[in-house]
């Protein structure tokens, strides 16, 4: 009997492996507190092919960043379809509804943003692809939805205090305090 065929991976298969990996490992433990050795070993890669795929760690943190932006983009064009009518609040409410799904069912995606957001203080790369990454998406999301600026500093500051809801599990926490910040967030 012929040995059974085995397909070898391209390196963009390889690289997509990785990516989806190191979402859940910085997400674990952060920028600085994840190495790319312990990326290689949850992809089941040599951590020198790391290296061959993105020249260091920086470079691999920016490219799993920047792969949370596209998903999010991703939701809110699901979102977008979903609406309930073309006025500014439903599109807000429908991309606000599938971005809530996305971070209860992601939490690693939750965690890689929380986590991108602090070492941006110090990290100036960091910083550089947040900024090009909000820039994109306010601007999506002020086109798709046709709000004004008020609306979408709101929506934004809605997500980030959903962030904070989840991170602190506000709504398991029966205090008035807790009950103050979680008051009309979604929460999945």
């Amino acid at each position: 009997m012929p040995a059974a065929e085995r397909r070898l991976s391209t390196a963009e298969e390889r690289r997509e492996t990785v990516l989806r990996t190191a979402l859940g490992t910085f997400g674990a433990k952060g920028y600085f507190g994840t190495t790319t050795g312990e990326v290689a070993k949850a992809a089941g890669i040599s951590q020198a092919y790391v290296y061959r795929l993105f020249p260091d760690k920086e470079a691999l943190f920016l490219a799993v960043v920047e792969r949370c932006f596209t998903r999010i983009r991703e939701c809110f064009g699901d979102g977008v379809a979903r609406a309930e009518g073309s006025s500014p609040e439903a599109v807000l409410a429908a991309m606000s509804d599938v971005y809530a799904r996305l971070i209860a069912q992601d939490q690693a995606l939750l965690l890689v943003q929380m986590h991108a957001q602090c070492a941006a203080i110090s990290e100036p790369a960091v910083r550089e692809v947040l900024q090009r990454g909000y820039a994109r998406t306010v601007e999506y999301v002020r086109g798709v939805s046709g709000a004004d600026e008020a609306r979408v500093q709101d929506f934004f500051a809605r997500g980030m205090l959903c962030h904070l809801v989840m991170a602190v599990d506000a709504t398991g926490v029966d205090a008035p305090w807790a009950r103050t910040l979680a008051a009309g967030i979604r929460h999945y």
